[in-house]
């Protein structure tokens, strides 16, 4: 079962569906050569948006490679978790090989266009869509004037992530609406699309080619000589420059939904298991994105008595920086969805967080607070300002509303010794901070730092 083309070894790759359903002979196997080939720590690792596996073990073998020189005295397995989910192209890994689409030069124009490798990266995530697939990617390509287009446009991305997900996935929509989300789905698709895609366009602009960006009504030139197309003057919001964005953030709820089952139903009763079999493994838990959100709940889905996750390291972790709370600072009566869970872990929660994460920092915030209320965010907050307090994300700015979180620079990290236990905000601006729109740095995480943190979390040596 191990794989030869990784860089490390053992390595096994545990295969969900968007169920969280696995091969149970496969799981039982891993299980039982996991005690066989006498591995004391177990590094599980899993995802966030990779459209396939070869982009997941490309990435798991990436990350692991400095581990076994800096611990060489450690018995360690690798286990990489891949699960159906989805990234969009023009979101590149650093120092992985860029699409042909996001290698072209052209910047935000090609990213408001549906590019070959989405549209398969959304059939894929969405089987059986095409036609939806097709017509969405027309109307971002010809952008039809007026808001009838656009209110197509909505109801179609709408239609494709089935935001009230019939079966098995409705058995965890509370989980979504524990994090400000109706069950039947987020409240952006209940406001006017032209409305919602407008406020999207505006978190999106860049200036262009030296043109200052429009910034509200009181910014708002004169007609005049200077404010032509290709002359130095402001850009307007087009909707359309906000509706691709729309259907990532809609694809968005869609993959959060699944990574949250994924975990619940899935990893969680796999680390049971082995530890049934193989009592003495010490397991760590480390996801980046939404895999920081995966490996979460999976805490959630522990048997009872089960002690052997030793750390969870989070890596630009994609979901409510409130998840662990027992009460939220804006409603004193709620508590987050993974409410102490932090305490199923023998051992510490370390969170890592950059300010560079522009995908949590700005567009994880805005859409959180239009998931949540149907009123538009720049109504209440503003453009440009921080909306954060409430809708942050943990990777953006770490564990919040969690007594005895302690807090720290990586570099102090690695100093250590990190806490035995509790919740841990490190820092990771230092390393993490390297991405171009819409992104910024949210997947910069291959560095031999954040490998060292993961090993220190553990106390693995």
């Amino acid at each position: 079962m191990a794989e030869p083309a990784m860089s490390v070894t053992p390595y096994w790759e545990l295969i969900f569906d968007a169920d969280g359903d696995v091969d149970g002979g496969r799981r039982d196997r891993l299980a039982a050569e996991v005690g066989r080939r006498g591995v004391r720590d177990l590094i599980v690792f899993a995802h966030g948006w990779n459209t396939d596996r070869s982009g997941a073990t490309a990435l798991y073998s990436r990350f692991f490679a400095p581990m076994p020189a800096l611990a060489q005295a450690a018995r360690i397995g690798y286990v990489g978790v891949v699960w159906p989910s989805m990234r969009f192209s023009d979101e590149p890994i650093p120092d992985f090989p860029r699409s042909a689409a996001a290698a072209t030069g052209v910047g935000a124009v090609r990213r408001r266009t549906l590019d070959g490798e989405t549209r398969h990266a959304l059939l894929a995530a969405f089987p059986g869509r095409a036609a939806v697939v097709d017509r969405i990617g027309r109307l971002l390509e010809e952008r039809p004037p007026g808001e009838a287009p656009l209110e197509e446009f909505g109801r179609l991305v709408r239609s494709l992530v089935d935001v009230a997900p019939p079966g098995p996935q409705a058995l965890f929509a509370a989980d979504i609406l524990a994090e400000g989300v109706p069950q039947d789905g987020p409240q952006m698709f209940a406001a006017p699309t032209a409305e919602v895609c407008e406020e999207f366009a505006r978190a999106l602009a860049v200036p262009e080619a030296g043109r200052p960006v429009f910034d509200g009504p009181e910014a708002e030139p004169e007609a005049g000589p200077g404010t032509g197309p290709g002359v130095v003057g402001f850009s307007l919001p087009d909707p359309w420059d906000g509706a691709h964005e729309l259907l990532r953030q809609a694809t968005y709820y869609a993959m959060k939904r699944r990574a949250g089952s994924v975990g619940e139903r899935g990893l969680g009763p796999f680390v049971g298991r082995l530890a049934a079999v193989a009592p003495a493994v010490r397991v760590h838990l480390v996801g980046h994105s939404f895999g920081g959100r995966l490996v979460s709940f999976a805490l959630r889905g522990l048997p009872e008595g089960v002690r052997t996750v030793k750390s969870v390291t989070l890596l630009q972790g994609a979901f409510s920086h409130y998840a662990f709370a027992a009460r939220l600072p804006h409603d004193a009566r709620a508590g987050g969805v993974l409410e102490g869970q932090q305490h199923r872990v023998d051992g510490p929660l370390v969170c890592c967080h950059s300010s560079f994460d522009a995908a949590l920092g700005t567009m994880y915030p805005l859409a959180s607070r239009m998931a949540g209320d149907a009123r538009g965010a720049v109504e209440e907050f503003g453009v440009g300002s921080v909306l954060g307090a409430k809708w942050g994300a943990m990777g953006h700015d770490g564990v919040q509303a969690v007594p005895g979180t302690r807090a720290c620079t990586l570099a102090e990290a690695l100093a250590g010794p990190l806490p035995a236990s509790g919740c841990v905000n490190v820092d990771a601006a230092a390393v993490v901070r390297r991405g171009g729109a819409p992104a910024g740095a949210h997947s910069d995480i291959l560095h031999p730092e954040l490998a060292r943190l993961v090993l220190a979390a553990g106390r693995v040596r």
